[in-house]
């Protein structure tokens, strides 16, 4: 029991810091600050479901598919980073006066299920720990995570009440800045491999 722990615990943290769970609430809030509490309810699924499944996609075929394609995990990050600099910059540009733009059917899909919740350095850091802490303890890890990712997203709705519209405005502006800035660090990063 000992030693699963602690194969357990640098898995688990390691994936928290690549997943970012609390971050992504920030982002669900932010994003989602117009949509119905059913909608979010929706996206916050499609966004688990969609991160757990790509996760596990390239878990078990990651290496395989990398191959095949004759691609590295440098190029992965240089395209996550492209599509969410473009999504950033778009909200970013977008002026106070204009409506908010409806969210997208898919937004659970993109950005928050891919490239948020399962980007690059997710997945890197999946395939990393299957070599290293094996599949079980890396399996294990990857659900707490997502399983934290739903309760972050539940309670965001919360936090929103508290901070208020103009608050929330203001929040989604410095995220869209800082999701544009972890675009080009994903960016930079996957040029440098």
């Amino acid at each position: 029991m000992r030693d699963a722990l602690a194969a357990f615990i640098p898995a688990f943290i390691s994936l928290f810091v690549a997943i970012d769970p609390i971050g992504l609430a920030a982002v669900f809030l932010a994003m989602g600050r117009n949509a119905t509490p059913a909608t979010r309810g929706r996206i916050a699924r499609q966004a688990a479901l969609t991160g757990g499944g790509v996760s596990l996609l390239f878990l078990f075929l990651g290496a395989s598919i990398f191959a095949v394609l004759g691609i590295t995990p440098g190029d992965f990050q240089v395209a996550g980073g492209l599509i969410l600099f473009i999504l950033a910059a778009r909200d970013i540009i977008q002026s106070v006066a204009e409506e908010p733009a409806a969210l997208a059917d898919d937004f659970g899909v993109v950005p928050l299920g891919m490239p948020l919740i399962a980007g690059p350095a997710t997945i890197t850091t999946l395939l990393l720990l299957a070599q290293t802490q094996g599949l079980p303890v890396t399996l294990t890890a990857l659900g707490v995570n997502l399983l934290l990712i739903m309760l972050a997203f539940a309670f965001s709705e919360k936090l929103g009440q508290l901070i208020g519209r103009t608050g929330l405005r203001a929040i989604s502006k410095i995220i869209s800045l800082l999701l544009a800035a972890i675009a080009i660090a994903m960016i930079r990063r996957g040029l440098g491999r």
